[in-house]
């Protein structure tokens, strides 16, 4: 017998289905209607997936029970310990620990294979009123670079 599958397994397996039917993650964000970035993460195993969103994509995507069961699970978020303590520094890499698969996959969807440039990039730092406390406002804009073999 083999073991259920965990948060990160569970998030292979959902990425693979979602490639193999075809199904952009924006579909995906639509039909349980929530946010694209979040929808991505969440599906990849950085949050607790609600029933009756888990239902919903695994009827989509053809998943079992117990895959289901891994992506309502409340994940493991826990720090690397060779990441910075300042706390400004480290919420960038937690967010990058949530969110950075998602958005990975997201650049894959809408570009094809390559990466972010680093090095043609430019970086804004605002901030946005709000009613419930100002935001901050960060923008990472670099040219995007396939990979050519």
């Amino acid at each position: 017998m083999t073991a259920a599958p965990d948060k990160a397994e569970a998030g292979r397996i959902v990425a693979r289905a979602r490639s193999r039917a075809g199904i952009p993650w924006s579909r995906l964000a639509e039909v349980i209607d929530k946010p694209l970035v979040w929808t991505v993460a969440a599906l990849l195993g950085k949050h607790p997936v609600p029933a009756g969103d888990a239902r919903v994509i695994g009827e989509l995507l053809d998943l079992d029970d117990e895959v289901l069961e891994a992506l309502r699970l409340q994940p493991y978020r826990t720090a690397d310990p060779a990441v910075s303590t300042d706390p400004t520094i480290y919420r960038f890499h937690e967010a990058l620990h949530v969110y950075g698969e998602a958005v990975k996959e997201l650049i894959h969807e809408e570009f094809g294979d390559g990466i972010m440039s680093a090095i043609n990039f430019t970086m804004t730092v605002a901030r946005r009123p709000d009613p419930g406390g100002d935001r901050v406002v960060v923008t990472f804009d670099g040219k995007f670079l396939p990979y050519q073999w």
